[in-house]
């Protein structure tokens, strides 16, 4: 494992997953970061390593993966509904893709976010976009990530082979089990892949007792093929997953079901120097959630289960070829999208609304990204510009809902619900060829992001905020701006036989960011038909979302050192700052700064690592959104990793050594009365628990 570790200080490719090694295959370390999740196979004949990544399992959500990368973070909306945050922003502002798919996730609270489609089993390698995305991967407002499935692929020779990437854990602290993987058969000209997971958890155990809500359960089964052949090579994926009953204590509601199909079909070829590529794919996705299955039951009056679908079909094509000293890519793509959101009491059959009725949004673009040499600079130049059309259909009511809910619906029917806005992102990454271990970059960038179908349609005062989890009610405005962000980061990147440095410091300054505010000038008086609704739903001061100013500006790296002997020492530091600038407050649901260091004992077949993640108070909290401040804290963990074969490894530790009892800034607040965490109290982590996990691969 010693070669691993000097492979990654040499080429600076790989990120820090603590404890293990990155690896990133034909990454440029200045544009990606790359976390290695449980090892991957390409072909027995290329002799690339497995390194698996033994850091505390944490669960089945890869967002604890993400979390652990220089400006990474998660929201703790659930076991299965964790967020990705990257420096300061989250939701659909990243472009996060699975298995290279864009798609709209179904729930109106985002209680699916995208990588809750990414179960840890299935996934090779999170690729993670370095400051922005480029333009070719698809608009955006900040960075991203793809999270990339394990694959069989093609092999050497005409002779089938066969082939697998298989992953068991299990975790003490929830009772938890996930297995899963893919197995497949493979010639060099043609693949088959089955791949499949299932994982169940518990309530999740904590310093002072049981986190109610948090059991959890998922399973995911589906099909990739590839055939190469003179006309081209063809791709096909298929899958499914089922997510079953899943508590998400943040939220109003629970996840009964999300039951969800993607499907894509691809298509590559060269033409001499000239190279094309298309697909076309689709997802759907079907969800129930209710506030009496795993909670306690309100009155019946009360109760609600809300049905939501979402449906997503697209498709893009691409040729690149070499062009003015470098390789130019010219694409176009596009997709659609379409929501539909049914609230219902289903003790009442004449009480139903659709707070989302029949929304679609329609995106079209077009891009160009050059990648070369300008002299001692390495650039990668990139303009897109996207055409966005959205619509909605009229609102509906069942004869029990009250004259308040009527009077808006049929405002919001009155309303002209239709139009469209054009889009045009930036950006410019530059960088120095390494020389003596050091390489400087710098990206500057404009972006922008169109705003979501809660925050542009949400005609009804209830508690859907796309995944904020603040407890506010808010409502919507047909007339929002799209968001305009105006980016700047620089830094360096360091290596020597012994030790990497990458730090980067950035601003991003938000013009028309989406943001709730006070619903009128009046807080707290109910003299409105939106206020009184709310007042009646248990928030008397709700939001409406609007265009105002905000900035995001910070610092984050990683580093590490290699000591004589079998030790070495790796370290993550994080620190962002989120700001109004229009008025004195602060963004939502900032990460506080914090630090992780891993001390490492590494030898040939084995290695340990003891842990230390130390977290600041956070105190810029957002007075408009009655954030609480939090207290710092500090958690130890210890794990470790033994190569028992080749291509076999087993991964072990204990997370939350001491059992420390710790509130996480990103944590939403309690609205489950079952366990010991008082209702209105932010989330606890997790307390002391053993995990295990086997990785198998040939």
């Amino acid at each position: 494992m010693r070669s691993k570790l000097h492979a990654r200080l040499l080429s600076g490719a790989a990120v820090l997953a603590l404890g293990a090694p990155a690896f990133a295959q034909d990454a440029e370390p200045a544009l990606q970061d790359v976390i290695i999740v449980t090892g991957t196979r390409i072909d027995p004949a290329t002799e690339t390593g497995i390194t698996p990544d033994a850091a505390p399992l944490q669960g089945g959500d890869i967002t604890y993966l993400t979390a652990r990368t220089p400006g990474g973070a998660r929201l703790g909306n659930g076991e299965l509904s964790g967020q990705m945050q990257y420096r300061g922003l989250f939701g659909e502002r990243l472009n996060l893709r699975v298995d290279g798919q864009r798609f709209a996730s179904g729930g109106p609270n985002l209680m699916d976010p995208v990588f809750h489609y990414a179960p840890a089993p299935l996934v090779a390698a999170i690729v993670i976009d370095r400051g922005v995305s480029p333009v070719s991967a698809g608009p955006g407002l900040a960075g991203g990530a793809d999270a990339v499935f394990k694959r069989v692929d093609y092999a050497q020779g005409d002779e089938a082979r066969f082939g697998y990437d298989l992953t068991v854990g299990a975790r003490s602290v929830n009772d938890s089990l996930s297995t899963g993987g893919v197995v497949g058969l493979a010639s060099d000209a043609w693949r088959v892949n089955l791949l499949g997971a299932w994982e169940k958890g518990d309530d999740t155990e904590f310093g002072d007792g049981e986190i109610g809500g948090t059991a959890f359960e998922r399973g995911v089964y589906g099909l990739s093929a590839g055939a190469r052949t003179a006309l081209g090579e063809f791709t096909l994926d298929l899958r499914r997953q089922n997510t079953g009953p899943s508590g998400t204590p943040p939220f109003p509601m629970d996840i009964q079901y999300f039951d969800t199909d993607f499907a894509r079909l691809g298509y590559a070829k060269a033409f001499g120097d000239l190279h094309f590529t298309a697909s076309v794919h689709a997802t759907d996705i079907v969800h129930l959630m209710d506030n009496f299955s795993l909670r306690p039951a309100p009155m019946p009056g009360r109760q609600r289960a809300t049905f939501a679908d979402a449906s997503t079909q697209g498709g893009e094509g691409s040729i690149s070829f070499p062009a003015f000293g470098g390789d130019l890519a010219l694409g176009l793509d596009g997709e659609q999208v379409e929501h539909d959101v049914t609230i219902t009491n289903p003790t009442n059959t004449d009480f139903f609304v659709t707070p989302f009725p029949r929304v679609e949004m329609q995106r079209f673009g077009g891009f160009a990204e050059w990648s070369g040499a300008l002299g001692a600079i390495n650039a990668q130049l990139g303009l897109r510009a996207d055409r966005n059309g959205y619509d909605a259909g009229e609102a509906s009511l069942g004869s029990a809902l009250p004259m308040g809910p009527r009077m808006l619906a049929t405002a919001f029917n009155d309303a002209d619900r239709s139009g469209e806005d054009t889009t045009v992102d930036a950006v410019a990454r530059l960088w120095t060829t390494e020389r003596g271990g050091l390489s400087w970059r710098v990206t500057l960038a404009h972006k922008q992001q169109v705003p979501g179908y809660i925050q542009r349609f949400g005609w009804l005062p209830i508690n859907a905020s796309g995944g904020l989890a603040d407890g506010n009610i808010y409502v919507g405005d047909l007339a929002l701006e799209p968001e305009t962000a105006w980016i700047a980061e620089a830094g360096y990147d360091y290596a020597s036989a012994r030790a990497y440095l990458r730090p980067t410091v950035f601003i991003r300054q938000i013009d028309d960011y989406i943001q709730g505010v006070p619903f009128d000038g009046t807080v707290g008086v109910a003299d409105s038909p939106v206020e009184m609704i709310a007042t009646m739903n248990g928030d008397p001061t709700p939001l409406r979302w609007a265009n105002v100013e905000a900035r995001l500006y910070g610092l984050d790296m990683d580093g590490g050192y290699d000591f004589d002997g079998p030790l070495r020492l790796d370290g993550v530091f994080s620190y962002v700052r989120g700001e109004r600038r229009d008025i004195d407050d602060n963004l939502y649901r900032v990460a506080p700064l914090n630090l992780t260091l891993g001390l490492t004992w590494e030898a040939d077949v084995w290695s340990a690592t003891v842990e230390t993640r130390a977290v600041a108070d956070q105190e810029e909290v957002s007075l408009t959104n009655s954030e609480e401040a939090t207290d710092g804290y500090v958690v130890l963990s210890a794990y470790g990793e033994w190569d028992l074969y080749d291509g076999v490894t087993l991964s072990a530790g204990v997370e939350n050594l001491l059992d420390e009892v710790y509130q996480d800034h990103l944590a939403g607040y309690n609205r489950n009365g079952f366990g010991d965490v008082p209702v209105g109290d932010r989330l606890p982590g997790a307390g002391r628990g053993m995990f295990v996990r086997l990785n198998m691969s040939y």
